[in-house]
């Protein structure tokens, strides 16, 4: 049955359901982004080995993750064990079984967009995080901010590089356009810093995640449109992903 909703090719995020060791040698969760190699007859999963930074991840045997699958008929959940690892014709593969149904994801705002959008950022004050708890549109002072470029994003956060590293869990104030509606939007947002670490071979530049925080439904949905608008774009053109 599983057939009917995913194939090969479908995109895939897998994500840890229990803490690991990321690359900083913090732990936390890790989200790996992959694809559907194929689909067996008895209703387990070839999954495209991940790799990071053009890397293979090893995922190991016997590891639980949740998993969302972006295929033709929408976005799909699913709790998934891996049991073996292969090479199949010049590719690894995991092979995963499902721990359980499949079911139809409506959380749109966790599709992540591939961008390049000049940004800033910095860190918030607690008089500054106050105010944005109280009102999502909150009047903050003027500071000087520093100059980022976010990579990816979708309605839930954003993925930015920097030359500036950040503290996990602090609240950093984010600025950037977005172009919605024919027209140029500012948006002044707050997030919770998930990620902060050097990029490999590329010295004083670092990566950066962040959750938006104290958002609202309006400007959430705004981003989601914007991501839906550009990604019909690129089905029109042709563009890859």
């Amino acid at each position: 049955m599983i057939e009917k909703f995913i194939s090969a090719g479908d995109k895939v995020e897998m994500k840890s359901t229990v803490d690991v060791v990321l690359p900083d040698g913090t732990r936390g969760i890790r989200l790996y982004k992959t694809s559907v190699y194929d689909v067996l007859d008895d209703g387990r999963l070839e999954i495209v080995m991940p790799m990071e930074q053009s890397r293979l991840v090893l995922l190991p045997v016997g590891g639980e993750y949740d998993v969302c699958f972006f295929s033709h008929g929408g976005m799909y959940k699913a709790d998934v064990r891996i049991v073996d690892r292969q090479k199949i014709n010049g590719t690894y593969i995991i092979l995963a079984e499902m721990l359980t149904n499949l079911h139809k994801y409506q959380r749109r705002e966790y599709y992540r967009f591939n961008c390049i959008i000049e940004m800033e950022a910095r860190e918030l004050s607690k008089e500054e995080i106050e105010a944005f708890k109280e009102a999502d549109d909150a009047v903050i002072e003027e500071k000087e901010m520093n100059r980022g470029v976010i990579v990816d994003i979708s309605g839930g956060g954003l993925r930015f590089v920097s030359r500036r590293l950040y503290e996990c869990g602090n609240i950093i104030l984010l600025s950037f356009k977005l172009p919605i509606a024919n027209c140029e939007k500012s948006f002044t947002l707050a997030a919770q810093v998930i990620l902060s670490k050097e990029i490999e071979n590329r010295r004083d530049e670092y990566e950066n995640r962040v959750k938006f925080v104290y958002i609202n439904n309006q400007t959430r949905e705004e981003i989601i449109k914007y991501i839906f608008d550009e990604e019909r774009k690129n089905r029109k053109y042709g563009k890859g992903r």
